[in-house]
């Protein structure tokens, strides 16, 4: 790969999930560093933390890939597209979502596709194949 995302971030409570996808994203070399967020909450505080200081929040900056779950605890997902459509606070125009989950609810993607926030609509677990593919289409030059 050319040049590497500075960050990904994923979004979700099953920390299963995000050692398997972390291990994706590593194995792939696409990112300088992959930053997890157990709930929407702490997912929209990592945000506005990185846009309002020059610093890093944790070990990342502001991400430009963000992985995202429905069904979480605290603040789903939906409610995170809500919260994250009204921030002024957060440089949405450079990150692509991605909802990652397990339902296969047609009403969650078609709710999805109606989304300007949201890029695409898949199925976990993330897979190699599917990782380089969403590289190639939203971030051709980094090849």
């Amino acid at each position: 790969m050319k040049n590497k995302l500075n960050c990904i971030l994923l979004v979700d409570d099953y920390e299963s999930d995000n050692f398997l996808h972390k291990r994706i994203i590593d194995k792939a070399c696409v990112a300088n560093h992959v930053e997890i967020a157990m709930n929407g909450r702490e997912a929209i505080e990592l945000l506005t933390k990185a846009k309002n200081t020059d610093q890093q929040y944790k070990n990342c900056a502001a991400p430009e890939l963000l992985f995202l779950d429905i069904n979480m605890p605290v603040m789903d997902g939906w409610e995170f597209l809500e919260e994250f459509r009204d921030r002024d606070d957060i440089q949405k125009d450079k990150i692509i979502i991605i909802i990652l989950t397990t339902s296969i609810n047609p009403a969650d993607q078609k709710r999805a596709e109606g989304l300007t926030e949201v890029s695409r609509y898949c199925f976990k677990p993330l897979t190699l194949p599917m990782l380089t593919e969403i590289i190639e289409e939203y971030f051709p030059g980094n090849q």
